[in-house]
């Protein structure tokens, strides 16, 4: 059955002169002739947008691009952070021995740094990606953000 009236009936064509003769009932006043009125059977109008040329993206894209490349790196430096604190609380369910309490030790130990590095790593990818983009302020000032605190980290720490 096809859409239409109740009944399964197809109304008839909807025409430029069906719509212009309730218009010239209403006493010529704006009204439309029937030759002047626009075809309503005719297939609607198209409008083609070409993708830009190369494989440049658009600013919008390469922004969404590198959020998603901060996103990851935080993600995965948190993610892999408690899976070493995870391992680690299951290493206590072992038998004690010198040899699980010195991996639960390092496991610990790994996963803190992880956890305080991550945050540096973004500050990385977030510089070097807007330095990509020509956001050369950023760059800098990330740049010197790491490097003082390479600075400190080896002046700070005795070997």
């Amino acid at each position: 059955m096809s859409e239409g009236e109740p009944d399964g009936s197809v109304p008839p064509p909807v025409t430029a002169a069906v719509v212009a003769e309730p218009a010239a009932r209403l006493g010529g006043r704006n009204t439309m002739m029937a030759a002047e009125a626009p075809a309503l059977d005719a297939e609607p109008a198209t409008v083609t947008v070409e993708a830009p040329a190369g494989d440049a993206l658009p600013a919008r894209d390469r922004s969404v691009v590198g959020e998603r490349w901060i996103a990851r790196v935080l993600r995965v430096g948190a993610v892999l952070s408690g899976a070493m604190f995870v391992l680690s609380l299951g290493l206590e369910a072992l038998p004690g021995s010198e040899g699980t309490h010195v991996a639960i030790d390092q496991l610990r130990k790994a996963a803190a740094s992880l956890l305080l590095v991550t945050p540096v790593a973004r500050l990385g990818v977030a510089g070097t990606l807007l330095g990509l983009r020509g956001e050369w302020r950023y760059l800098a000032i990330a740049a010197g953000v790491l490097g003082l605190l390479a600075l400190a980290v080896g002046t700070g720490i005795p070997a």
